[in-house]
């Protein structure tokens, strides 16, 4: 029997890029027909605009998949931040994702103590509850971030932190098993660069470029999910898994995406908290990642939780995104694969075209 078969299943900020694509695959069955898709967060009107969604979806398919679309997905409204509110979903829940999050770098550099309310204390929150009131939740899934990995920003460190509660509450919470995702940049998501520059070239530019060297791992939003499905079905305890990704120059990005139009890049600096490179496992933490089919599982540094003894693959340096860096013409064509490359003659279609990541 597949895995999440028959469960509950809860995402948390699941109103967002991630979770909607979540709860489409979810919808599918892969990895089993959940009983209930609990969508959790705290703002009614993404709410009613993706319960219209999968209405429509559900009107405009036959496939037997969305049949029962209605009856499964069910909207509730709280925030990770309420303890209370946590606690009671909770009840309703077999399997936990943690998609809530403060995401981008700038905005927690600057209210850095709202990324450690949502990002830190969202965490304890779901941690306590299940602690506190014994309840059966299986599994936790804890989204995390490659700027969890040598955080230098509030974003990085608060995720980073999130990931150790998660991993320590495998001794808090013994009858549950909490697991980690760490993957990079979704370039398509909600406030990421890949829709910044569509919008700056549909305006006719400038371009603006951080710094030429930058590079960022790229990946999709279903190869992100993919990575949660995996820690899902084969993750040890405290393990944090992480996708084999591509990275890119950043000004490569640009160039593909402006393509032939007469438009200027400009190099303005790096914003407050960006890094040029970044990394999905360090080289500390590389002597206890091993390989694992299309992912790195990275085995939790306590010996409490570690349940899984087998070091014998480990890698022998940290995993980062200037390291095998695709070319130019690698970049564009993974742009085009994923739908991402403006049209020339009506740029306003791509907003209904899939996703990269953040």
């Amino acid at each position: 029997m597949k895995q999440l078969h028959g469960k509950r299943v809860l995402i948390t900020g699941g109103t967002g890029s991630l979770g909607k694509t979540l709860v489409k695959r979810l919808l599918t069955g892969e990895i089993g027909m959940p009983s209930k898709i609990i969508i959790f967060s705290r703002d009614e009107a993404k709410q009613f605009f993706m319960r219209m969604e999968f209405q429509k979806l559900r009107a405009a398919t036959h496939d037997l998949v969305y049949r029962d679309c209605e009856q499964i997905l069910d909207f509730r409204i709280g925030d990770v931040r309420d303890f209370g509110s946590v606690a009671s979903v909770l009840r309703s829940a077999d399997v936990v994702i943690n998609a809530a999050a403060m995401k981008q770098v700038p905005t927690c550099e600057y209210f850095p103590y709202e990324a450690v309310r949502t990002n830190i204390d969202g965490a304890e929150n779901i941690v306590r509850a299940i602690q506190e009131h014994t309840l059966l939740v299986e599994t936790v899934v804890g989204v995390s971030t490659d700027k969890a990995c040598k955080p230098v920003n509030a974003m990085g460190m608060t995720k980073a932190l999130q990931e150790r509660i998660f991993i320590q509450a495998n001794m808090r919470c013994p009858a549950t098993r909490f697991v980690c995702v760490r993957y990079g940049n979704v370039l398509a998501s909600r406030g990421s660069v890949v829709p910044f520059f569509h919008d700056q070239i549909r305006r006719g530019g400038p371009v603006t470029i951080t710094t030429p060297d930058m590079t960022r791992f790229l990946l999709s939003l279903d190869a992100a999910v993919d990575t949660i499905f995996a820690a899902i079905r084969t993750g040890f305890p405290g393990e944090i898994y992480v996708p084999r990704a591509p990275s890119a120059r950043i000004v490569d990005v640009a160039a593909a995406l402006i393509g032939t139009r007469p438009v200027e890049q400009v190099i303005n600096g790096i914003r407050p908290g960006e890094k040029i490179h970044e990394s999905l496992v360090s080289e500390d933490e590389a002597v206890r990642t091993v390989e694992r089919g299309q992912w790195y599982a990275i085995q939790p540094v306590l010996a409490e939780v570690a349940r899984y003894a087998d070091r014998t693959n480990c890698l022998n340096r940290e995993y980062s995104s200037a390291d095998d860096v695709m070319s130019p013409q690698q970049t564009a064509s993974l742009l085009e694969a994923n739908n991402l490359l403006l049209p020339d003659n009506d740029a306003s279609t791509l907003d209904m075209q899939p996703e990269l990541l953040r």
